[in-house]
């Protein structure tokens, strides 16, 4: 198994992508650490995955990050992985969208992958090394005016990304990101429903169809094992060849 006795700390982890990953990381030998703001989806999700264990933390709260750490370390000894998956979205016109969302967004999906970065990358450094995977997404690079908050967190995770990967390259912490398009959560499921929504997803991805959270979950699992040693500083995309793509394809009916 490719992490075999690995203490892997996930963010996000109660359900969709940040589950995903969870299950994907315990199969492959790993001991699972999932936090996440919603307590009881979480505590079920957890209790589902052996040896998992669930802390009800907001990744936002510098108190919170350092005492789940704290706990985890005094429980685990260790991290060697930790998976920066929370991410919150607010929609609204440029010219109209609140400070209160903005800073918001910026609060969990930026500030939180610093903190948790901080918090675990020290015990990295102590151990002799690990890997830091922030979830990304295509908004990085790309636009949608009506979430401007996310389109900035993203762009920001990803130099975050580059400058902790350089910073921490000669201690042996690999730091690296995922940039998923659209990928079949139970909430894209949900506006996949919409037809008129459908047809608008699937004429800006090539590959014509959306993306399993298996498969990013497979990145993860990469970015995490020895198979990518010498890869750091990197944003692997899972977008169905949405960021290649300058035009929008025909979708069937």
């Amino acid at each position: 198994m490719r992490l075999q006795d690995k203490v892997a700390v996930i963010t996000g982890a109660a359900q969709g992508i940040g589950l995903g990953i969870a299950q994907r990381f315990s199969k492959e030998g790993a001991r699972v650490m999932m936090l996440d703001v919603n307590e009881d989806v979480g505590a079920r999700a957890a209790a589902d995955i052996s040896g998992a264990r669930f802390f009800c933390t907001d990744v936002s709260d510098k108190a919170a990050v350092d005492s789940t750490v704290d706990e985890i370390i005094a429980d685990a000894g260790r991290i060697d992985i930790c998976v920066n998956n929370a991410g919150i979205l607010r929609s609204g016109e440029v010219l109209e969208i609140s400070e209160e969302d903005f800073d918001k967004v910026l609060s969990v999906n930026l500030k939180g992958a610093f903190l948790m970065s901080q918090a675990t990358g020290r015990h990295m450094v102590a151990g002799g090394g690990g890997s830091i995977i922030n979830m990304s997404s295509v908004n990085g690079i790309m636009t949608i005016p009506n979430i401007l908050p996310y389109n900035v967190s993203k762009g920001g995770l990803d130099q975050l990304t580059r400058v902790m990967a350089v910073a921490l390259a000669d201690k042996h912490v690999r730091v690296n990101a995922i940039g998923p398009g659209s990928i079949l959560t139970e909430m894209l499921q949900q506006v996949m429903t919409d037809e008129a929504k459908r047809h608008a997803i699937l004429s800006r991805t090539p590959m014509g169809r959306c993306g399993d959270v298996d498969e990013v979950a497979s990145i993860a699992l990469f970015l995490a094992s020895d198979d990518a040693s010498y890869i750091t500083g990197q944003c692997i995309y899972a977008d169905g060849g949405r960021l290649a793509l300058n035009y929008t394809v025909p979708v069937p009916d």
